[in-house]
């Protein structure tokens, strides 16, 4: 599996060699500029004859592979180049037209538990705000090999991983919402939050449970049903129960999911804590105390836990916390605004600025940029009775401030 990499040091020596910086520019050799173009072609990549080359080994059975001494850390590298390939939409959907989807999902079962935490990884990747392939992989049954995976893998990274790809394929997607609910899926996210106790378990997919739940809003007449299964579930008492952690990790997981929960609740869903409001007070007061307690280092390491406790009290309570009292939310040195602890997370820039364009595009209470008009501008008369208009106006605004 092995390739030649770039020859990028032939090439700085070829440019060294034909341009010191100081001296004028001189025409190259017909074998020189022969040599150069070639150089250049060869380190060309064609896209989507790579990705071609990728799916004929992923459709080769694994003893084949494993007699031409294919290891699994080549198909690892594979999946690795795979998945840059596939940061394209373009190039993610072109997947399944080559073929590639189905074999893909195929690794999902592979023997090797690195590669079918990355082949959720690459699916991941795949149907990240993107409704084309999020349909292709739900009507290649890529659901049910990724539900498996989350519940049932001995593997905590295959788990965690195939979760994140669940996350991200039923995003905005009715169907894939329905197939999730069917498949008992919230039921398996209860049961993780109560049976994980390993810390990158409890931490790292803790955040993405969070996100699917969250996901259930997007879906119309979602909002109807997400108070009843947060609260049947029991996951307002699970995310209590994680706060009061000793693993930092996890508390911050925990903090955060319960503060998406409250600011649901504030946002009128009202189903987002219930009875387990004034046990939320009174773990916030705890972490407060704890909070004041530590020494200087501990506070500087606990910085995203002191923004998370203060703007949950915040959401639950509609005032500061005694952290911004006490000078703990912002210690000397750091920035005078904290960040926005409960943004998105696990989506790539450029996927969410396409789909926030998106949504944009469909709200019919957005205003419509105004086009940069070319050309001349407007008669002298109309610029001069613009110019007076907005002075009359300026001037009726200062006697309105002066009176």
């Amino acid at each position: 599996m092995a390739k030649d990499g770039p020859n990028w040091e032939g090439l700085l020596k070829w440019s060294l060699a034909h341009s010191d910086g100081t001296g004028s520019n001189r025409n190259l050799s017909e074998e020189d500029r022969k040599w150069f173009m070639e150089a250049m072609q060869a380190q060309s990549v064609d896209v989507i004859k790579r990705m071609k080359e990728i799916t004929l080994v992923m459709q080769t059975p694994e003893q084949v592979l494993e007699a031409q001494r294919v290891t699994p850390a080549d198909i690892e590298d594979m999946l690795e180049e795979l998945q840059e390939h596939v940061e394209s939409i373009d190039m993610a959907n072109d997947l399944h037209s080559i073929g590639g989807l189905v074999p893909l999902l195929g690794y999902l079962k592979n023997s090797h538990a690195n590669i079918r935490a990355k082949a959720a990884d690459v699916v991941t990747t795949i149907v990240q705000n993107n409704p084309r392939s999020q349909q292709l992989v739900m009507e290649a049954n890529g659901l049910e090999p990724l539900l498996s995976n989350f519940t049932s893998d001995p593997d905590v990274t295959v788990r965690t991983k195939a979760l994140g790809a669940i996350s991200s394929l039923i995003r905005h997607n009715k169907l894939g919402i329905t197939a999730f609910r069917l498949a008992n899926g919230y039921a398996g996210l209860r049961d993780a939050l109560v049976t994980g106790k390993q810390k990158r378990r409890t931490s790292y997919g803790l955040t993405e449970k969070v996100l699917v739940i969250r996901n259930y809003k997007h879906i119309d007449g979602g909002d109807l049903v997400l108070p009843l299964v947060v609260s049947e579930l029991g996951f307002p008492r699970m995310l209590l129960h994680l706060a009061s952690s000793e693993d930092a990790e996890v508390r911050e997981a925990a903090l955060r999911g319960l503060l998406e929960l409250a600011r649901d609740k504030k946002g009128a869903n009202d189903g987002g804590l219930g009875e387990e409001d004034e046990k939320l007070k009174q773990l916030l007061e705890e972490r407060i105390k704890g909070i004041s307690l530590m020494s200087s280092e501990d506070l500087e390491a606990a910085r995203e836990e002191r923004q998370l406790v203060d703007s949950l009290w915040n959401a639950h309570c509609n005032e500061p916390s005694s952290l911004r009292e006490k000078g703990l939310l912002v210690l000397p040195g750091e920035d005078s605004l904290p960040p926005d602890v409960a943004s998105k997370h696990f989506e790539p820039p450029l996927r969410a600025w396409a789909a926030n364009q998106s949504t944009d595009g469909n709200s019919s209470t957005e205003k419509k940029q105004i086009p940069l008009l070319l050309g001349s501008g407007p008669p002298p008369e109309a610029a001069n009775a613009q110019g007076t208009s907005s002075a009359e106006v300026n001037i009726d605004e200062q006697n309105s401030a002066s009176r």
